[in-house]
């Protein structure tokens, strides 16, 4: 009867304590441990699975925690943390109190850098590797990037800086040829020519910057793995290892569809068959209104451009690229290539949809002021998963956007009360406005079944009256303006409120709030951004500015980032969902 390797493990110094022989057998363990639980609880499946081997000869090779490991991003770091003291508890992975879908510094040691957006492993293992110079310690400084990570401007600038130290730096490049979509650009070609062989000068990209390259090799072989690694341990200075993976190893249909396998929800362990929800009836996508409509409106709008980086699925940006392959971009990750790009073609009169995530955008802040708001270039930002995102947890959240982009002079902001307003923004946008416009809507479904209804021009500033009441003003901006209406169906008091939807931040709506503060005595805020800077803010400013004297209680994300969980979880938690709010309102 075979032995399980894993049970025996809950650090890697367990993990050393192996034949190098028995490594295959823990690397299909682990690899079956990931799946069980993964299966039944959801995650990133197909980005650890690929780096199985890998992880393991990481920690079998290397002194790990005191030789320092970053992985970048961290969707690829679950065999990590399994073997790194929390196999017990990675079952409550991505959940409300559980451990953390992504490194986190404050969760382990071995986590020695937290992460979650793209192409900082490089920077930071530098960093590290630096300080270990000056503080005179013997250490390893590993970065795990992969191939849609590096190409990002980020990447590129640690690569640059490295290349002329000596720091003690391996830069390990898993390359997979994919990160959440099919990784794009002339470094992928460049990459899938190398591992080809049909580039006879293969190494002078990365030599060129300094650093002794090795490779390719393939990353799902243990032993050469190894081999390599305890050779690079010996090498000086900055070193680059170039590993070829398949994202989903061991799962076949994860390789075989490496895209929906990625984050594939709830699925059979065995077969990998998802578990698919019947959806027919239900409302759509926000991200699906918004990539149809945008096809719709292309058709009518030949200067209509449609620009991402590197979501096009989960953006729904991917209709377009289908329909008008010439007229939408997939640039990479490379958020400040993104805004620039987009803001080059409105100068020349093209009509451009810069879909971001809004935790994505905070990452090209830059150029949104430089490059398109003080020029006043007309770009239509569509800000996908604004708000609370749920199990991705406080580097996901899109919940800063209101506060850093309320600043920036020119620039309009809209916040859709549901698909409808979507569709209408985005018509209206495209007809000329003649100032950057963001429009940020949440993740998930929205809540109207028939929502393809006739485009129709919205007026731009102006709030909306949606409920009468006779004391207390509710001002609602967005999404969360749905909990507002629920809740009025649970008090006994709904007449005292009345309910406003301020779908622009920017400009506000300052007619109707001067109506809304002569007849009321009180108002209530809320929003899914913070409370700091955002919506709520802005009308404590109106207020302060006109003198007047009414309570204004604001309600919104707290001053602090926010764990992971679901929707359903940390809503209550910042008491903006609807029984928080039943609760606030009975008081009156």
């Amino acid at each position: 009867m075979v032995e399980y390797l894993l049970q025996h493990i809950e650090f890697p110094s367990d993990l050393r304590k192996l034949k190098v022989n028995q490594l295959p057998q823990l690397a299909q363990e682990l690899r079956d441990f990931i799946i069980d639980i993964v299966s039944v609880k959801e995650g990133h499946l197909g980005a650890s699975l690929g780096v199985v081997e890998l992880t393991i000869a990481l920690h079998y090779v290397f002194n790990t925690p005191n030789d320092l490991l970053v992985w970048d991003v961290g969707h690829q770091a679950y065999g990590h943390k399994i073997l790194t003291g929390r196999k017990s508890v990675f079952h409550t992975n991505r959940q409300w109190n559980g451990i953390s879908g992504f490194p986190k510094r404050s969760e382990s040691d071995y986590d020695t850098f937290g992460v979650g957006h793209s192409s900082t492993s490089i920077s930071a293992a530098l960093g590290m590797a630096i300080a270990s110079q000056l503080k005179e310690e013997d250490k390893h400084h590993i970065a795990v990037i992969g191939d849609a990570s590096i190409a990002s401007g980020m990447a590129f600038e640690g690569l640059n800086h490295a290349g002329v130290t000596d720091a003690n730096l391996l830069v390990i490049l898993n390359d997979n040829a994919i990160g959440i979509d099919p990784s794009v650009g002339a470094l992928k070609n460049y990459l899938t020519a190398v591992k080809e062989g049909k580039n006879p000068k293969v190494n002078n990209m990365i030599k060129s910057l300094n650093f002794d390259y090795s490779g390719p090799i393939d990353g799902h072989d243990l032993f050469a793995l190894i081999s390599e690694l305890e050779r690079l341990k010996k090498v000086k200075g900055p070193k680059f290892l170039h590993v070829i993976t398949t994202k989903g190893k061991g799962l076949q249909k994860a390789e075989e569809d490496q895209v929906k396998y990625h984050a594939p929800g709830k699925f059979d362990k065995i077969t990998g068959e998802i578990h698919l929800k019947e959806e027919s009836h239900l409302p759509p996508k926000f991200q699906d209104v918004f990539g149809l409509t945008l096809v719709e409106l292309a058709e009518q709008n030949e200067k209509i451009i449609g620009i991402t980086p590197a979501m096009p699925t989960g953006s729904s940006l991917k209709f377009m690229m289908d329909t008008f392959p010439e007229r939408a971009f997939d640039v990479g990750i490379a958020e400040q290539h993104a805004v620039t790009l987009s803001a080059g073609m409105a100068t020349q009169g093209m009509v451009v949809f810069c879909n971001i995530y809004s935790t994505f955008l905070q990452r090209a802040y830059d150029q949104v002021i430089h490059d398109v708001a003080l020029q006043n270039l007309p770009v239509i930002f569509c800000l996908d998963r604004a708000g609370l995102v749920g199990e991705d947890g406080a580097t996901h959240h899109g919940v800063f956007d209101l506060a850093y982009l309320r600043c920036i002079p020119n620039m309009i902001i809209f916040s859709p009360r549901n698909e409808i307003e979507l569709r209408n923004i985005l018509y209206t946008a495209q007809l000329g406005l003649n100032h950057p416009i963001s429009i940020r809507y949440p993740r998930g479904r929205g809540e109207i079944v028939d929502w393809q209804q006739p485009l129709q021009k919205i007026e731009i500033g102006k709030a909306t009256l949606l409920k009468k009441g006779s004391k207390v003003a509710i001002l609602s901006n967005g999404f969360i303006g749905r909990n507002v209406t629920l809740s009025f169906a649970e008090i006994d008091n709904a007449e005292l409120f009345s309910h406003y939807d301020f779908p622009f931040i920017k400009p506000l709506d300052e007619e109707m709030l001067h109506q809304i503060f002569s007849n009321y005595e009180s108002l209530i805020t809320i929003e899914d951004g913070t409370i700091i800077g955002g919506f709520g803010s802005s009308i404590a400013e109106f207020k302060s500015k006109y003198n007047y004297k009414n309570d204004v209680q604001i309600l919104g994300i707290p001053d602090q980032f926010i764990e992971q969980g679901t929707i359903e979880e940390l809503q209550p938690y910042c008491e903006i969902n609807v029984k928080s709010l039943v609760s606030i309102l009975s008081t009156y």
